[in-house]
């Protein structure tokens, strides 16, 4: 096999195939890269088993062939190159790698390609389109909250379900859940809900644009995700997702609205003291004031008063300062609300005007 390509090019789409693949065992065929070279075309995979990512590149292709080679060391040597053409030759003592611009050439073992994994193809299955910017929107507003408790694998992920005419994504971790509704399922077919892995969600929303489309398509076991020249695939996790509607307050009877950039630089600086195993703060709330405490310890305390549009009855509420820091990150308003009926009843964080995602969060013992 021998072909040549450009070196920015094959570094954006190596970048992906190694934030994926296995690097714990280097003589591990998931710790390659697998090149097949045809019609002056690389084709390029990746794989941990759970998730593939698929793509091509043009190249010019002297000999056909395909081959596996260790993507860490592959990746490191294009990036200690300049800009330019690079060749790529397999012979019988392996793979040698010669850029145009530099008397250098690097000489790489590689692992035969009929030993890389096959991949699930995509079937018979129903891909449904959706804008790239919707489906970003839904994966920001959520993915934070997933649960890291491997005891309770089933929270490990994001819930994402097709209900009426919306899409709906929940995550949570038991003390806090968020959710986003988008009306945009009208012309998709019913799906049944599925978990899917932060993983692939973080490595979607960071390689796909904010303009045009995804494809998707849900399967029993896995999920297929198609955009620009990417095809990548994830299995999904096996459980049942708890019931997030039963956790939805409603008709709480108390609300207070402040500033979102208030809040931002309040947690920000109280939470300089706050105990970092726990991050409890408390929200002293009364008329036109709320203030911010952080709990009093042996390295001392901090709180700060901020205004506020509120006129019910003055109440002390503490919470874990990360469950309110995180949401306020990807909330897209000047002005925020809590909504809550009592001290220890979950709360509703979301914006003015309301929007198409919410953040609960339970209180903290006092």
């Amino acid at each position: 096999m021998k072909f040549r390509f450009d070196r920015d090019a094959m570094i954006k789409e190596i970048s992906i195939a190694q934030e994926i693949i296995s690097t714990k065992n280097v003589v591990s065929i998931l710790s390659n890269v697998y090149f097949s070279a045809s019609s002056n075309a690389l084709t390029i995979r990746a794989t941990d088993i759970k998730i593939n990512f698929e793509t091509q590149i043009p190249v010019e292709i002297d000999e056909e062939g395909s081959t596996t080679v260790f993507c860490d060391k592959f990746l490191n040597i294009l990036n200690s190159l300049p800009s330019g053409e690079i060749e790529f030759v397999q012979n019988d003592s392996g793979i040698v790698i010669t850029p145009t611009s530099k008397k250098v050439n690097f000489r790489l073992k590689s692992i035969a390609s009929d030993k890389f994994p096959e991949f699930s193809t995509t079937g018979n299955y129903n891909f449904f389109e959706i804008s790239s910017a919707d489906f970003k929107e839904m994966v920001n507003q959520t993915i934070f909250a997933v649960s890291d408790d491997q005891a309770r694998y089933f929270m490990n992920g994001v819930y994402f379900v097709k209900d009426g005419n919306n899409l709906v994504m929940v995550a949570t971790d038991g003390r806090r859940l968020s959710i986003i509704k988008k009306e945009i399922a009208q012309n998709i077919e019913d799906f049944e809900g599925v978990i899917i892995p932060p993983k692939i969600l973080n490595i979607i929303i960071r390689r796909a644009s904010s303009e045009g489309n995804i494809k998707i398509a849900v399967a029993d076991k896995n999920i297929f995700f198609n955009f620009l020249n990417y095809n990548f695939s994830s299995v999904l996790i096996d459980g049942q997702f708890p019931n997030y509607q039963r956790v939805i307050p409603e008709n709480q009877a108390n609300v207070f609205e402040i500033q979102k950039s208030d809040m931002v630089e309040a947690l920000k600086r109280v939470s300089l003291l706050t105990e970092q195993k726990t991050r409890k703060i408390n929200f002293e709330i009364e008329p036109g004031k709320l203030t911010v405490v952080s709990q009093e310890s042996d390295i001392g305390t901090a709180k700060e008063e901020i205004p506020c549009k509120y006129d019910g009855e003055s109440i002390s509420i503490s919470f874990n300062y990360l469950y309110i820091e995180e949401p306020l990150k990807v909330m897209n308003s000047e002005r925020i609300c809590f909504e809550f009926t009592e001290k220890m009843k979950a709360a509703t964080l979301r914006t003015e005007p309301k929007s198409d995602s919410i953040h609960i969060i339970m209180p903290m013992m006092e």
